[in-house]
């Protein structure tokens, strides 16, 4: 009985996980640039000194749904969406750089051009900086943010380019924080082929409908599996009372 126990308790932890993944790009569906995240089981054998007669469930996060999604125009001048492939570079909560398809651009109190969660956005020569004063920011589709200081003429000058990557698929990994990082955590080349759109925000590639459904599924296997945790203790009541009789 205890084989058909664990299996199930295993069970029912995982797809608890699952849930909470599917979840979380239930919350998301509406944020820039979001990746969907996937998740699967798998059975793992149980190892020991014994037979491996037993195994136990775990689920396997094989990444994140990378699949574009839909670019909108949205008018703003700080709002760029990365078109096909590529990523901006920014500076995580860690130190570190970190990369993400969120391009709702802000220009904060000290004048660092930030992301809408505060994190630096990363220039060929480190972090963006706007002249404060400046009465208008905007940024072309190669990257290049240029501000206007107040003046007769006003001038125009560019500030930075943006660090805009194309790293392999394979070699990115979401971290806690949101942002995906390669698999060593060393920085990228920037890539002159990565083109931004203007005025536009990139939308999350979540599928409500598929999540929707992937929630009722792992309920049900949820249900499934404390069904079975109750019918292993039915067994084990019978067989004790059958023993008991001997």
């Amino acid at each position: 009985m205890d084989k058909m126990i664990y299996v199930a308790m295993t069970g029912a932890k995982q797809t608890m996980n699952q849930q909470a993944a599917v979840s979380n790009n239930l919350a998301n569906a509406n944020t820039s640039g979001f990746r969907a995240e996937l998740a699967s089981f798998r059975a793992v054998p149980v190892v020991g000194p014994a037979q491996a007669t037993r195994t136990f469930v775990t689920d396997s996060t094989p990444g994140a749904n990378l699949a574009p999604g839909v670019i909108q125009q949205t008018g703003r001048a700080l709002d760029v969406a990365v078109q096909g492939s590529g990523w901006i570079a920014v500076n995580g909560p860690d130190g570190k750089e970190g990369y993400t398809r969120d391009g709702n651009l802000q220009v904060d109190k000290n004048g660092a051009l930030t992301t809408r969660h505060g994190d630096p956005v990363l220039g060929d020569n480190g972090p963006i900086t706007v002249p404060l004063g400046s009465t208008d920011v905007t940024v072309t589709a190669d990257g290049t943010v240029s501000a206007t200081q107040p003046g007769t003429p006003p001038a125009t000058t560019a500030v930075g380019r943006i660090k805009l990557v194309d790293p392999a698929v394979r070699a990115l990994s979401r971290s806690n924080d949101g942002l995906f990082r390669t698999a060593d955590g060393k920085p990228v080349q920037s890539d002159a082929n990565v083109r931004l759109a203007p005025g536009a925000l990139e939308g999350s590639n979540v599928n409500l409908t598929e999540q929707m459904v992937n929630m009722i599924s792992l309920a049900r296997q949820y249900d499934l599996n404390t069904k079975m945790i109750s019918t292993a203790g039915d067994n084990d009541k019978a067989a004790s009372s059958l023993l008991s009789l001997n």
